[in-house]
């Protein structure tokens, strides 16, 4: 993202603050179901999936799709992380099958950003050796992002009418498939992804940060979560574990587990 002094910190500070949130409620999650405290009843209220956690997820997807824009080989940064997704689903399939733990993971939300970074680098190529109009391809981007989103209230009526696991990634549920955790589809989060691939290619055209006059208060507030935002993939990678591990040590020592 450009040099140090121009790089969109905001956009690191962002999917910082979305890092945060994701880890908190995964925090929460285990302290109420892993552990078995009635607390932290947020996770059982209707307002909380319906509204709360879509915007942590459009969050850091739009996050993903704009930053992609400031990449100069999104093929090479697709493929990276198809590998460590597909990685983490061998992984995760050893400790469900070998180890009795159940935490498959099929299609998680590095699966979808390493399809969506390789869907937004074909459609770049394309732009390259087409010529088309960088406005036009920005509108048909929004265009074909609203269309994905929009596909997803009626993806449902194929539910369990297909035994094709190729489907499952679309967000379609598929007959005989294993029970997995953390599952997000394609549709409709490729579609978010796109849409924010286009406000990139809006908002961000030089390539460099909005705020370039940010005073050093802002800067100092904000530079802990762009780092969390540089090293979102690690700290999404680790932090379960990490977080877990630290309850259970804890909650042994007290004699609660």
């Amino acid at each position: 993202m450009a040099d140090k002094k121009q790089r969109a910190f905001e956009l690191d500070a962002l999917r910082g603050v979305a890092i945060v949130m994701m880890m908190f409620m995964h925090f929460s999650y285990d302290i109420r179901y892993e552990f078995g405290f009635d607390t932290f009843g947020y996770l059982r209220t209707a307002w909380f999936w319906s509204f709360v956690h879509p915007i942590i997820i459009v969050l850091f997807v739009g996050l993903s799709g704009i930053c992609c824009t400031f990449s100069r080989n999104n093929f090479k940064r697709g493929g990276r992380l198809l590998l460590v997704a597909m990685a983490f689903t061998v992984v995760t399939g050893f400790i469900t099958y070998k180890i009795g733990i159940e935490c498959l993971i099929i299609f998680n939300v590095l699966h979808m950003l390493s399809v969506s970074t390789l869907v937004y680098a074909l459609i770049a190529l394309i732009e390259k050796k087409t010529k088309i109009k960088p406005e036009q391809l920005t509108f048909i981007l929004i265009l074909f992002g609203l269309w994905v989103c929009m596909a997803n209230n009626e993806l449902s009526m194929f539910d369990y009418e297909y035994d094709n696991m190729l489907l499952y990634p679309l967000g379609i549920m598929v007959k005989g498939q294993p029970e997995v955790a953390d599952y997000m589809p394609l549709i409709p989060w490729l579609g978010v992804f796109l849409i924010g691939a286009a406000a990139g290619r809006l908002l961000y055209k030089e390539k460099k940060t909005l705020f370039a006059g940010a005073g050093k208060g802002i800067r100092a507030f904000t530079r802990p979560l762009e780092f969390m935002g540089r090293h979102s993939l690690i700290i999404y990678l680790v932090h379960q574990p990490v977080i877990y591990g630290l309850l259970y040590l804890i909650f042994m020592l007290t004699g609660r587990v």
